[in-house]
Parts: structure tokens; C-alpha cells; sequence
């Protein structure tokens, strides 16, 4: 009994969105399966001054420190951004790959920052089929793309932010020269790897192994990436001219200077990569020095009195759009949170949603993507009629406009043994895992949410000298050569990558995001629909059992699919679990902490009121704010 009044408690303690701000719940409200969330694992931050919340809680403490000392939301996310490099280099580099979604209250809209560089100018389907490949391999240097995220976090800090660059990245050096505590997933990774580093990437086996097979908890310190930060520092200090002036200059240092000179010198090289033979790279500095970290304008959909903002379709973002339109008809708050009901419905339109993503994103520089069509309320309500009572075995596109669709010839090459490719989290046997986030915001109502990825310690080899890796987000092109996501000289491939801004009454309310690759558009709208249809607070939103669906190929080499699957944390009811198997789901049960990273900030505009919460999976995300 006293479990029920708990649940009864925390619900009717839920706000919802009105005029007002509240609503008040009827017991009628409160639905049988809501005791999934009757416990939470730390309340939901509110307050008035500022909000961080990150996957690291090293990070989360250092952009709140922004915060505490006059910087606003951006300048916090930058300097979080940097220390994640630093304590997740498993996860995310400097030598890898930003999106961002932000509200600059000074603007009054939306706007996105691209900081995911393109694939090498030399890169093409006929000469990666020269090499003997069937497909770009997952790790090594012939899957570099421009390292975008260094352009991707100047732009926001010159464009958006009040602080120089040293003030911002001071606590990355910090933690690169003085040490951090390593976390166990770092060290099982390198533990993974090191036969890999020992033998063929030697520049890796230098940072991560120099003192032995580094131990989780042990302090850990990367000087060589301190020293880099250091040096990008001094020379935008060199330029003459205030913040901004320096902060350009730090980006020539990067794009046209040491940086770029030693990535040029470093793809040279012969190293291993997952194929089983050593290859080149194709990155030249010509290809750094071109890259600038634009500004664009998101992609929106309305969603129940929501609008909801992504990035393009060179991110999966829009995925995420496609599925609210296809659930919007479908009944889901009469369906009950949690219900059988509930997480069909959810399964079987991300099915659908993702098959058009593999059909049609792409970058849309190089590729016509039917976006207007993709997003239109009249084809959602036809692919809606797709969805019955049985989980479906088949990837099925749509035809936008009529135009018909085009899934990827994908040749499954197999991947060499000692070699782990798209995921930190895959190298250790967990789903995927292979990004960060951090989410902002701040008292003057300025609110930004960013998903950094790439250059992972276990999928390139280390840059001698410099302490980060490049990525390998080509692995993301195919080599279709009449799909739209083929790969192409200066093309930015489709990423997985996708933050997310709410806005009610054209008010930014949320800021929000998860790393987990194909599953970060399924976590991260579980979580909003918890939040936006079902009334959970953020962090009972977060701590909600949360699923997804491996039914499509995916994006990271090999691209195996699974037709079908369902993965669901047991916390669920095991009649849910019974009645998902009858309809034919092959559910597969996670562990009941495991699914989804999340990181939340919002903001009620009458109120000013902030909020924030943060995963407990991992023992290691935290948010922070007053």
C-alpha cells in the first residue's frame, strides 16, 4: 500500500504545461503502469540562476563554474564541451564532430551550428573499391572527415559567447596536465585495444599505456592534449584585436597551422584499420583549411502545442519529427505510459521513420532530400496506416512526393579481430554509447543543447604529438553510387548525431540529448513524450525504463540489423514484456539500468523558473545548477 501512495504522490506532484504553468491531475490522470517511474533517483534540479547538466559530472561542475563566475549558457557548454574531450576521450576528441541547437535570447530564434566536418576532398566510391574494400572501413584514417568540433565550439563561443578562449578551456588543461579519475568504461576499452595499440598504433599505446594498462579509478593524464589546448590558446593570443579576433585566430592555428600540418603528415602514414590492412588517409591540410562551422536554420515541427526544432538531414535528426507526426494520431496518452500499447505504437513508427531516414537523408549540399514531403501531416497519416497490431519484420520506406525509394546496397565486410568500430560501448559489450552531451541554460532565458561525438581512443590511432585522435563518421557514406548518402569528395556524411530544443508559445522550453548512436532519436523521444504527453517530471522522464529498436541496418560498420528486435529494460511490467512477445516483438531484455544517457535543461518562460536532470545509467552523468 505504501508503494501505490507514492505513486499516487508523485504524480499529482507532475506540472504540466497551461497558462499558469500547472495543471492540476485528477486521480483519472494517473495510469496503472506509472508505477515504472513511482521512484526516481535524484529529484529534478530547479531554481533561478543557471542549469548544466552533462554525461560527466567533471564537466557539468566546470560549466556550472562558468556560470557561478558571469559566463553565460554558451560560454558553460563550451568549457564543459572541452573537459568531456578530456575525461570521455572513448567517447568524444578534439579531432572529432559537433551539432548544436541553440536559443540566443539577443536573437529571439532558433539556430543550429554544424560542426560536422565533410568527407576528404580525394574521397570516392571508385577508389575506395581500388583498395579492395566493399565498404569505407570503421576505424582507421580512410574514415576520417574534417575534425568539425573545434569549429563547431569557436563558432558558438565567438557568435553566442561572452568568454576568451583561455578562460573557457583553462579547465580542460586542468584536467589533461593534472589528472582525472578514469572511469571503468575507459579502462575496459583500452584494456580491449591494447594489443591493437601495442602493435600497430604505437602514438596510442604512448598516451594510454605508458605507465602500464591504465586501472578505473586510477588518476589519469593526457599532457599531450593539454599541451595542445595550450598552444591553440597562445596562439589566438598572438592575434592582435579582442575576443573575437582571437578566437579566429585560434581556429587558423587549428585549420591552417600545427594542426592541420600534422593531420596532413599523420594520414600519410600506413596504419591499421578494421579491415585487416593497413591504409593511408585521404585528409590533406587543404581539406582543414576550407572547413568553416556554419549556422543554419533547424528543421520544426508542431507537435501538441510543442514545437520541437532538429538539425538538417545531414543528422538523423528529422527522424525524430517523423515519428511524433506518425504517433500524433495514434491515441498514445489514452494508451497509458508504459503500456504494451504505448511502446508498440513508439516501436512500430520508429521502424518506419528510420527506414525513410535510410532511404532519403543525406547532405542536403549534394543530395535533393524531400524534407517539405518527409515532414508533411497528409504523408505521415498515410505511413501511419502501416501500423497494426503485430510488430512488422519488414524495412519499409516511404515514396515522399511520389518519388521512389532507394534503401543502401550494404556489402556487411566483415570486421578484423582486435578492432571495435562505430562505439566506445560496443568495444566493452554494451549497446552502443558513443557520444557525449551537455545542455545549458542560463538566467537571461539563453538555453543550447549539444551532442559531441567522435574521435574515439579505441577507433584511431592517436595524432603523435597532439593526444586526440580523428574520427571516423565516413564509415556513414556508402558506396551506393545512386543512394543519396554515397560517398563524395567534400560531403558531410548522414551522422546519427542529434540535440533537441522544445519551445511552447514560441518560448524555448527544453534543451535535451543522448549519446547511443542509431538509438539516440528513440531514447531522446521516449524521454519527451514521458515529459510532453504523459506529464513526468525531467528526471522521472530520465529514470523511466527506456527501449528501442534495432530493426534497421546500423550506421556504423559492419551495419548489422537486427528485424524485429526489441531491447527494453526488465523494470517493465512482465505482462507488458509477455503481450510484446505475443504481437511478435523478439524482445530482448536489457539490464534494468542500461538504455539511454540523457541529459535535460528547461526553462518556464512566465515563471523563469529552470530546471535540469541527468542520467543515473552509468553511475556518472550529473546535473548542477541553483
Amino acid at each position: 500500500m505504501i508503494g501505490v501512495v507514492v505513486a499516487r504522490l508523485h504524480q499529482v506532484a507532475i506540472p504540466r504545461s497551461s497558462a499558469a504553468g500547472r495543471l492540476i491531475l485528477s486521480r483519472s490522470w494517473i495510469r496503472p503502469y506509472d508505477r515504472n517511474v513511482a521512484f526516481i533517483t535524484r529529484p529534478e534540479l530547479k531554481g533561478t540562476f543557471g542549469m548544466v547538466s552533462s554525461t560527466h559530472w567533471i564537466a557539468t561542475q566546470c560549466g556550472m563554474a562558468v556560470l557561478e563566475q558571469g559566463g553565460n549558457a554558451f560560454d558553460a557548454a563550451v568549457a564543459a564541451g572541452f573537459v568531456l574531450q578530456v575525461v570521455e576521450p572513448h567517447l568524444n576528441g578534439l579531432g572529432g564532430e559537433v551539432p548544436i541547437l541553440l536559443w540566443d535570447v539577443s536573437r529571439g530564434r532558433v539556430e543550429v551550428i554544424c560542426g560536422q566536418g565533410p568527407a576528404p576532398k580525394a574521397a570516392n566510391i571508385e577508389l575506395i573499391h581500388s583498395l579492395g574494400l566493399e565498404e569505407i572501413p570503421g576505424t582507421g584514417l580512410l574514415a576520417a572527415c574534417v575534425p568539425g568540433a573545434f569549429g563547431g565550439w569557436m563558432a558558438l563561443l565567438r557568435d553566442h559567447g561572452t568568454w576568451r578562449l583561455g578562460d573557457v578551456i583553462r579547465f580542460a588543461i586542468d584536467c589533461a596536465d593534472t589528472g582525472y579519475p578514469l572511469g571503468p568504461r575507459i579502462a575496459d576499452t583500452v584494456a580491449m585495444v591494447e594489443g591493437l595499440f601495442r602493435e600497430h598504433w604505437p602514438a596510442s599505446a604512448e598516451v594510454y599505456l605508458r605507465d602500464g594498462r591504465p586501472k578505473s579509478g586510477s588518476r589519469f593524464r593526457n599532457p599531450d592534449l593539454g599541451a595542445t589546448y595550450t598552444r591553440l590558446v597562445r596562439e589566438g593570443e598572438s592575434a592582435n584585436g579582442g575576443r573575437e579576433s582571437q578566437i579566429d585566430s585560434a581556429l587558423s592555428a587549428f585549420y591552417s597551422g600545427f594542426i592541420a600540418e600534422a593531420v596532413e603528415r599523420h594520414c600519410r602514414k600506413e596504419l591499421m584499420d578494421s579491415s585487416g590492412t593497413a591504409h593511408r588517409g585521404l585528409l590533406e591540410g587543404a581539406d582543414l583549411a576550407e572547413f568553416k562551422a556554419r549556422h543554419e536554420a533547424p528543421v520544426t515541427i508542431d507537435f501538441e502545442g510543442w514545437t520541437v526544432a532538429k538539425c538538417g538531414p545531414w543528422s538523423q535528426g528529422p527522424v525524430f519529427l517523423q515519428q511524433l507526426l506518425l504517433l500524433e494520431g495514434l491515441g498514445l496518452h489514452a494508451a497509458g505510459f508504459l503500456s504494451a500499447d504505448h511502446i508498440h505504437r513508439v516501436t512500430e513508427c520508429a521502424k518506419l521513420a528510420f527506414a525513410d531516414r535510410d532511404a532519403w537523408y543525406a547532405d542536403p549540399d549534394f543530395a535533393v532530400v524531400p524534407m517539405d514531403d518527409l515532414l508533411a501531416r497528409g504523408y505521415a497519416a498515410a505511413r501511419r496506416g502501416l501500423v497494426d497490431g503485430r510488430a512488422s519484420l519488414d524495412l519499409r520506406p516511404g515514396a515522399p512526393g511520389g518519388r521512389n525509394p532507394r534503401l543502401p546496397r550494404l556489402s556487411g565486410q566483415a570486421v578484423a579481430e582486435g578492432h571495435w568500430t562505430g562505439t566506445g560501448a560496443q568495444a566493452v559489450g554494451e549497446v552502443r554509447g558513443d557520444t557525449v552531451h551537455v545542455a545549458a541554460v542560463d538566467r537571461h532565458g539563453n538555453m543550447v543543447a549539444c551532442t559531441p561525438s567522435g574521435g574515439w581512443l579505441q577507433s584511431s590511432p592517436v595524432i603523435a604529438g597532439l593526444g586526440f585522435c580523428l574520427g571516423t563518421r565516413a564509415q556513414m557514406l556508402n558506396l551506393d553510387p545512386d543512394h543519396p548518402n554515397r560517398l563524395e569528395g567534400g560531403k558531410r556524411p548522414r551522422t546519427t548525431l542529434s540535440p533537441s530544443l522544445a519551445l511552447r508559445d514560441g518560448e524555448p522550453r527544453l534543451a535535451f540529448g543522448t549519446p547511443g548512436g542509431d538509438q539516440q532519436d528513440q531514447w531522446s523521444l521516449e524521454f519527451f513524450l514521458a515529459h510532453a504527453v504523459f506529464g513526468h517530471d525531467l528526471q522521472a522522464a530520465i529514470d523511466a525504463p527506456m527501449f528501442h529498436t534495432a530493426h534497421f541496418p546500423s550506421s556504423f560498420a559492419p551495419h548489422e540489423a537486427h528485424p524485429g528486435s526489441l531491447h527494453i529494460e526488465p523494470r517493465i511490467d512482465g505482462e507488458v514484456l509477455g503481450e510484446l512477445r505475443r504481437r511478435g516483438h523478439e524482445v530482448v531484455e536489457a539490464d534494468p539500468w542500461s538504455l539511454g544517457r540523457l541529459c535535460a535543461v528547461g526553462r518556464d518562460a512566465e515563471t523563469g523558473m529552470l530546471s535540469a536532470a541527468a542520467n543515473p545509467r552509468g553511475a556518472q552523468g550529473y546535473a548542477a545548477g541553483r
